[in-house]
């Protein structure tokens, strides 16, 4: 292949690399606003209900990212000391700077492998409530899940791991920072994908494309409280309608074309299969990350080649790269990333 790329380098470290689209800008400019720790800004207030509608959920609260709604979401449904059931590799715990312990006060007891899970798994992991334990209060569900490679969490199972972690007393937690792919994969609505959790988080600045910003989604109270934790940690802000703007110019303009994504993903683990020394399965490319396990050298030494061959890519594993499609990239993008990929072997 010929690198016809339009940019010095490929860049598929993350889909949150995205910059806001003209659109997007006119919008942030355009934006009624008011102080919203006031509740005043209008723009936050029609952004909320926007996704509160979406969701199925009574309320919204807009937050600055989706590691403080995650955070927020283990307050308002554990005490500290408490025990949180997740799957393996999943983001609250692996990648929000330990922000569960230190803020939250809570530990975590791991279900199956893989980082999805069944209602058997959530079971075996349970921590039932003694005066030696840590009790497991809450079931964080990430859909779709980061480290599986972007997997869609089966909606069957996530039904049935809420039904029972709620016959266990337990109350669940839904981590949707992709939910907006999730959705665009299988088909299915957002009030249906959100509908088997008490509290959901999703994001705006990964696939949808906006510079900042996150939503937390529940019932009234639950969002009403959450006010009150988000002031605590630092996230009540003033005319945040300059950032709710983008958000909702990216709900109406760019929540669809996250299927490209998806197909650009497809095309870049497709052409991965059979260059030595990388090991993708399309199969499991549901949505816009591909998981590369390699053979024959670490992910450290490979994500070095290939910035030298001008691929920007992330190591998620000593011998595993991740790489994500996003809107700033079209095929061209994808192909001269294969080029790269093959050079740096």
């Amino acid at each position: 292949m010929v690198n016809t790329n339009r940019h010095a380098t490929v860049d598929l470290r993350s889909d949150t690399l995205t910059k806001p689209s003209p659109g997007m800008r006119q919008a942030m400019a355009a934006a009624d606003v008011g102080d919203d720790v006031y509740g005043e800004d209008p723009t936050a207030a029609r952004l909320e209900a926007r996704v509160a509608e979406l969701l199925g959920k009574q309320a919204a609260l807009f937050v600055p990212s989706g590691s403080m709604g995650n955070q927020i979401a283990l307050m308002l449904h554990c005490r500290r000391g408490d025990s949180v059931v997740v799957g393996e590799g999943t983001h609250c715990m692996i990648y929000e700077a330990g922000a569960a312990a230190a803020l939250a006060g809570v530990q975590f007891s791991v279900a199956g492998q893989g980082g999805l899970f069944s209602e058997a798994e959530l079971e075996a992991a349970f921590v039932p409530d003694h005066v030696s334990a840590s009790r497991s209060r809450l079931v964080v569900l990430e859909n779709t899940h980061n480290r599986a490679g972007g997997r869609v969490f089966p909606q069957r199972d996530v039904e049935a791991v809420a039904q029972r972690a709620r016959s266990l007393g337990l109350a669940v937690h839904m981590d949707g920072a992709r939910l907006w792919n999730a959705a665009v994969a299988t088909g299915l609505a957002l009030e249906t994908l959100a509908a088997p959790a008490d509290t959901v988080s999703v994001c705006f600045s990964k696939g949808l494309g906006a510079p900042v910003g996150s939503a937390l989604v529940g019932d009234r109270e639950l969002v009403r409280e959450a006010r009150r934790l988000r002031k605590m940690l630092g996230g009540g802000m003033r005319q945040v309608g300059v950032l709710c703007a983008a958000a909702l110019f990216a709900l109406d303009h760019q929540r669809e074309r996250l299927r490209e994504d998806h197909a650009l993903a497809r095309r870049l683990a497709h052409g991965l299969v059979g260059l030595a020394g990388f090991d993708v399965d399309p199969r499991a490319v549901e949505t816009n990350i591909v998981n590369v396990d390699l053979s024959g050298t670490t992910a450290a030494a490979m994500v070095s080649r290939l910035a030298e061959k001008g691929v920007l890519v992330n190591a998620v594993g000593q011998f595993r790269l991740r790489a994500v499609t996003h809107r700033d990239l079209e095929i061209r993008d994808i192909d001269a990333a294969l080029d790269g990929f093959a050079r740096a072997v």
